[in-house]
């Protein structure tokens, strides 16, 4: 970035973890909006059932509106219908509950409309709780475009703790990708003179750093592990609010796991499919793999085509086209489709494949 462009770093401005805090987010609105205000939450069919009537019932006491839209879907069209309806509607404030599919069509609704978007997860799947990103389907490529970031992030430690494991494991492995999304930034800016922000990637280490020195917390699915967990996942997020793109969180890891999500029959969740992406990497960028495989072994998470439920014709074909899935993005994976006997031998040699 040259000096004296012009660089704007939106943040949140309240960020509240604790237990219980799911039956205190109309204060927390209120606090923020002040009263009266027509707030639309955006969930999931499940979701809508587990945890709608609290937020619904806590938005009502500080004397808000609230109506729910469910969306089944990450679409493009869902989310630009969303934000048609928050006009419509005379909404004031787009909240995101649930998972990433919620978050990202509240978030990128938000961004159409103009709204204030609060993030209020009910998984720590992934860092897009925090992020001014949103993946959506109907794109002609599966990746991460610019949303609103959010406003405010109201995340119940006793909702993310009840959620199915897997999910949250997921997160993990979605933060140990920074490893190697840090080193693949560097070499951008180094080869491509990409603008490189420190901080913003020391913040994205320090995510994934964190979550590394406290594993045993995590896979033993403690209170301090799922604190420790969402911390992390919230850190990456602003990373990428400061650098001002998916850069400090997002590499070659990224780009595995996003083509894997094209090709494959039965994707599997993105922070799974990012894990295992960070260990193929991780070898290319020659840091220690085998550590990182043994991480997310012990977290319980998928470290193998098998495990993750994909094929290994699918692992080799996603890595075979990761470059070209961003080929504005240089990563340690180049430019070019890998040779699919390339991609298998590399998939191979760090065990993500049998052969």
């Amino acid at each position: 970035m040259a000096f004296g462009s012009t660089h704007l770093i939106d943040l949140p401005r309240r960020i509240v973890v604790g237990r219980g805090v799911l039956n205190r987010v109309g204060e927390h609105l209120s606090s923020l909006y002040g009263i009266g205000k027509g707030v639309l939450v955006v969930t999931g069919p499940n979701i809508v059932n587990l945890y709608y009537k609290i937020v619904r019932d806590s938005l009502e006491e500080s004397d808000f509106n609230a109506w729910v839209t469910v969306v089944r879907e990450p679409d493009i069209n869902i989310a630009l219908k969303v934000a048609e309806e928050s006009k419509i509607d005379r909404v004031d404030v787009i909240i995101g509950l649930g998972g990433g599919k919620s978050i990202d069509v509240a978030k990128y609704a938000s961004k159409v409309s103009d709204k204030p978007f609060v993030s209020v997860p009910t998984v720590a799947s992934h860092d897009g709780i925090t992020s001014p990103y949103a993946s959506l389907r109907g794109f002609d490529k599966p990746i991460s475009r610019p949303a609103k970031p959010p406003d405010a992030i109201v995340v119940d430690a006793d909702v993310i703790a009840s959620a199915p494991r897997r999910y949250n494991v997921a997160g993990f492995g979605d933060l140990i990708g920074k490893f190697t999304a840090v080193r693949d930034w560097k070499l951008a800016s180094m080869i491509k003179g990409e603008y490189y922000g420190e901080y913003a990637a020391s913040l994205a280490l320090m995510s994934a750093r964190h979550v590394s020195t406290y594993y045993k917390e995590i896979a033993a699915g403690s209170e301090e592990g799922y604190r420790i967990l969402l911390e992390a996942l919230v850190s990456s997020g602003v990373s990428m609010c400061i650098a001002g793109s998916t850069r400090p969180a997002s590499g070659s890891e990224h780009l595995f796991a996003h083509a894997l999500t094209m090709i494959a029959r039965n994707p599997p969740l993105h922070g799974e499919a990012v894990g295992v992406g960070t260990i193929i990497m991780a070898s290319l960028h020659r840091l220690n793999w085998r550590w990182i495989r043994k991480l997310l072994k012990t977290v319980g998470a998928p470290v193998t085509a098998r495990e993750l439920g994909v094929s290994d014709e699918e692992v080799v074909r996603a890595l075979s086209i990761a470059p070209t899935i961003r080929p504005e993005r240089y990563t340690i994976l180049g430019e070019k489709q890998i040779e699919y006997n390339v991609a298998y031998k590399l998939a191979r040699s760090v065990g993500v494949i049998e052969g």
